[in-house]
């Protein structure tokens, strides 16, 4: 797969999808380009959003939130970014300038960008201050030695190549690994999905769910390999759930797209860009001019509250907190 090469893309127009086959049914598309910071829930099939950093409407209180980061590709020195390491630290400033700190972060995957023992010890450096963190690996982060050193780090206590769950203030979260056994696309394996299975069974169908990993857990754009071959297996367990929120990195722009009791959502990078899908004749890291590169560079922050029993997820970009976001479906 050719995802992420060490090359640069100048020109590629901006988001938008035309004749390249995605179904636009009920799909969400945010601009990250325009600098998008938007919070959205779902209410009846009814989208509502308010801007990053702007308070709920209602004056309601948030029970927790959390802040999803990813693709920081510590060790990437290429001229879309020449220092990702800044980039990151803006990121992690940007949350700590919250009215609200998170609860814990989750990293969404490609820590690193060549998963050397010394690009680990950046990010472990950057987020030391970090009261809890949880990641799941990307394919940067396992690729050279099948993972070895991300899970001598971040795997204790996790199954097989790094799956795992916890539960927090009554939203039960899973990490998995699609990563290892890539096929063009990204792959759980039936090992992890009989595990899945099992996690679940014991989860009352009230309970909010909340799946990240690092590849889209739908399909994006499979031409790219921006999809996961067997989600539909794991998907299969989650039928019963009626809130499942499924939070992923790896394309480097905000995407979202509602399929029933699912809401997919796809995170900025926080070192570069990549095209839209079908914009260029394939993805990679993107050159942006110096003063773009902070508007399509972001995080995902996510509140829960619990009498509605559901997610508000908001995307900032690094700089900017203007919400402005672009509807398509049919």
């Amino acid at each position: 797969m050719s995802d992420l090469r060490d090359e640069q893309i100048e020109g590629a127009p901006e988001m938008g999808v035309s004749a390249d086959g995605i179904d636009r049914r009920g799909f969400l598309k945010c601009m990250a380009w325009a600098g998008t910071g938007l919070v959205w829930t779902f209410a009846g099939g009814v989208p509502t959003s308010r801007a990053f950093g702007e308070g709920a409407r209602g004056g309601g209180q948030s029970d927790f939130s959390f802040v999803q980061i990813s693709d920081s590709h510590i060790g990437f020195n290429k001229p879309a970014n020449t220092d990702v390491t800044g980039t990151l630290q803006k990121a992690l400033a940007k949350i700590d300038a919250a009215p609200q700190m998170p609860d814990f972060l989750i990293h969404t995957g490609d820590l690193t960008h060549s998963s050397k023992p010394g690009e680990f010890d950046t990010l472990d450096q950057l987020l030391k201050s970090r009261k809890q963190v949880f990641y799941v690996p990307g394919e940067h982060d396992t690729s050279v030695d099948d993972g070895k050193v991300y899970l001598e780090r971040y795997g204790k206590g996790t199954k097989g190549n790094g799956w795992y769950s916890f539960d927090h203030k009554g939203v039960h979260f899973v990490g998995l690994n699609n990563v290892v056994q890539l096929e063009g696309m990204g792959k759980l394996g039936q090992p992890q999905i009989d595990w899945l299975k099992d996690d679940l069974h014991a989860v009352k169908s009230s309970t909010p769910i909340v799946v990240f990993a690092h590849i889209p857990l739908w399909a994006v754009y499979p031409d790219w390999g921006w999809g996961t071959s067997d989600s539909e297996q794991a998907f299969a367990a989650l039928k019963r759930f009626g809130s499942v929120t499924v939070l992923n990195g790896h394309i480097h722009q905000v995407m979202q797209k509602v399929e029933g009791n699912v809401k997919f959502h796809t995170a900025m990078s926080t070192a570069f860009p990549q095209p839209a899908p079908g914009a260029a004749p394939s993805p990679g890291p993107m050159k942006v001019a110096a003063e773009k590169l902070q508007s399509v560079l972001g995080i995902t922050d996510v509140n829960f509250v619990a009498q509605r029993r559901e997610l508000a997820v908001v995307d900032a970009t690094l700089g900017s907190a203007t919400a402005n976001a672009n509807e398509s479906g049919s």
